[in-house]
């Protein structure tokens, strides 16, 4: 795991050290930089060191000089490769590094190299002969990996702040991106905080001709399901069997590393999974699991927790936490996050990583098994709400709206009038805007109000609008999967594992993203895996003869905390919003604090942009 940077032209190492600098934190055990003065290109690298601690130093290259690489992340199936192109004549000087298979993989198969690799990864590789530049991210986003492109000039970095550091990158901040913030509580990949620069997205590549400058952007891999309408006989039968089968393989392959690991543990049916095939790859060396205990019950997950790790004979470490420490270290985290994103569960994620870091340097989280097997509340309520669309006149549901937002506020864990009202807002809307708008801090009408000016519905939610009408006419649930798969899980979820690990210099790999799985999953239909209104059912069923039936069965909690608590006392205050209709915000936190409304996602989402204002 680390940090990558580079830049074409002049040479500028004053620039280049800076760059690496801001990425210190992800790659604490060494630093390398090369320049090509032929070609124009700088290339700068931190290490975190995992794997071949001895051979894989970066920017690393090729024996005839050809080809030379910045990598960050891990290739899962780089033993195989290495086999594969040792059979084809390639000749590897180092032991067992991965970084070495990106080098000689490229040679052999060019562009089609990202489809071979079952990983997760950003890098960016510079071939000489070709005189081109070639970027790639991994299928889901695990790794991050911004870019800007100007007249003359290229530059790319993990991290934004890395990036904009550059003296040629203006970090002027984009009025779209704002608006987008807002409207989905992070900002969907291409777009950043800045304009003139953009994400590459999950599963893209970018070719860059070094010569003019110009660049392409291909797709190596698109999340979509293809699943048949009718079941096979015996189908979830097979279906569990491979299930099992390849999470079992899955977390085998993630627990390989040069360094001591680990895994999260919340109690939850994914990290408890993770958590028993890890055991199983281990058998008579015990797992090293980690967990947080908090103070206040309704948001403590700890006896569940506890409980997997007594089946499984795991050495558990419980940090115990009172919701204030999480508030107290906020300024710290969010100052750190490189860019606005309003996940307010990387509090505990950035807890659980510290107290992680000071025993392992890796560790397996659960990742991706709620997008993959519909495993969030909206799944839950999509049946009803197609109903309640199709059957409640737009004037009956306006009225039904007003009487519901006056519902007494509570400040609890996904409380029922806070559900109850987002379901009745989204569903003001057009099917294709409901998932954003329930998930989201604002609604359009809302984001008319904050900005003065209209918000054009097509164009705010253009990502998901896109995810939702992909490959024509599908389920309701399957499109529902590609929204949280292609935008949630990559701009939200995997963006708050990577910054709250990176912050500790601790790697997280997800075994549920492993490319077989999820070739698997999307040709499963929909109605196996919400079935009867039971979330996660074919991943429940897969994993019956592996975990107890009161952790498959638990309710689901999810990694929260009271911010809606917090601004009601006082305890923050929003950050200004560029371009804001004067008292809008301070009406929504008056309004709040009086208990007249609940806008804990808007003015959580607010003072997360108050550190990058």
């Amino acid at each position: 795991m680390c940090g990558i940077c580079g830049f074409t032209g002049e040479r500028d190492d004053a620039a280049l050290a800076a760059m690496m600098r801001r990425l210190s934190h992800r790659g604490p055990d060494g630093d390398g930089l090369l320049h090509d003065p032929a070609l124009g290109v700088s290339l700068g690298h931190r290490r975190l060191a995992v794997v071949d601690l001895a051979g894989g130093s970066q920017p690393m290259e090729t024996a005839d000089g050809r080809l030379a690489v910045v990598f960050n992340g891990e290739i899962y199936n780089h033993a195989a490769l290495r086999r594969e192109l040792t059979g084809r004549g390639h000749r590897f000087e180092t032991h067992h590094s991965d970084t070495e298979v990106l080098l000689h993989g490229w040679r052999e198969w060019g562009e089609e190299l990202p489809k071979r690799l079952n990983g997760m990864w950003a890098f960016a590789l510079m071939d000489r002969e070709r005189r081109s530049l070639f970027l790639s991210r991994d299928r889901f986003g695990e790794k991050p990996l911004f870019y800007t492109a100007r007249p003359g000039f290229f530059a790319f970095a993990s991290e934004l702040s890395s990036l904009i550091v550059h003296p040629r990158v203006p970090a002027e901040i984009s009025r779209k991106s704002i608006k987008k913030y807002f409207a989905y509580g992070y900002i969907p990949a291409p777009g950043s905080l800045y304009q003139g620069v953009q994400k590459l997205p999950a599963g893209a590549n970018l070719l860059l001709e070094l010569e003019s400058l110009s660049s392409r952007i291909s797709h190596h891999f698109t999340f979509s399901i293809d699943a048949p309408e009718d079941l096979p006989e015996n189908a979830e039968e097979a279906w569990s069997r491979e299930i099992r089968e390849i999470l079992s393989r899955s977390v085998a392959e993630r627990l390989v590393a040069d360094v001591p690991i680990g895994v999260f543990l919340s109690g939850g049916i994914d990290s408890s999974a993770v958590t028993a095939f890890a055991a199983k790859a281990k058998g008579d060396e015990p797992v090293r699991t980690f967990s947080i205990a908090f103070a206040e019950k309704s948001f403590d997950e700890s006896a569940y927790a506890r409980r997997t790790a007594g089946l499984f004979n795991t050495i558990h470490t419980e940090a115990a936490c009172h919701m204030e420490s999480a508030r107290g270290i906020a300024p710290q985290v969010l100052s750190m996050l490189d860019e606005p994103m309003g996940d307010s569960s990387i509090l505990p994620t950035w807890l659980l990583s510290r107290e992680t870091r000071k025993s392992v340097t890796v560790a397996l989280s659960g990742d991706g098994g709620d997008e993959l097997f519909a495993g969030y509340d909206p799944f839950k309520a999509l049946a009803l709400a197609d109903f309640y669309a199709k059957l409640v006149p737009k004037p009956l549901h306006r009225a039904i709206l007003m009487v519901v937002s006056r519902l007494p506020v509570s400040h609890g864990y996904m409380s029922l009038d806070f559900k109850l009202k987002r379901t009745l807002t989204g569903l003001s809307h057009a099917s294709r805007l409901w998932n954003p708008v329930w998930m989201g801090p604002l609604s359009p009408s809302e984001l008319c109000d904050l900005f003065r000016e209209p918000a054009d519905p097509e164009e705010i939610y253009e990502e998901a609008i896109s995810a939702w009408e992909a490959g024509g006419p599908k389920n309701i649930v399957d499109k529902t999967l590609e929204f949280f798969t292609r935008l949630y899980l990559a701009d939200d979820i995997l963006v708050k594992s990577d910054r709250a690990g990176m912050m500790h210099a601790l790697e997280i790999r997800a075994p549920f993203l492993d490319k077989d799985l999820c070739e698997l999953v999307r040709r499963i239909p929909w109605r196996v895996k919400l079935k009867n209104g039971r979330t996660k059912h074919i991943l429940k069923k897969a994993l019956e003869p592996v975990l107890p039936g009161d952790i498959l069965h638990r309710r689901k909690k999810g990694f929260g905390v009271p911010v809606g608590d917090w601004f009601r006392r006082g305890l923050f205050q929003p950050g200004e919003i560029p371009g804001e209709a004067p008292g809008f915000t301070a009406r929504a936190l008056g309004d709040h604090m009086a208990g007249r409304r609940d806008h804990r996602l808007f003015l959580w989402n607010a003072y997360v942009l108050g550190f990058f204002t």
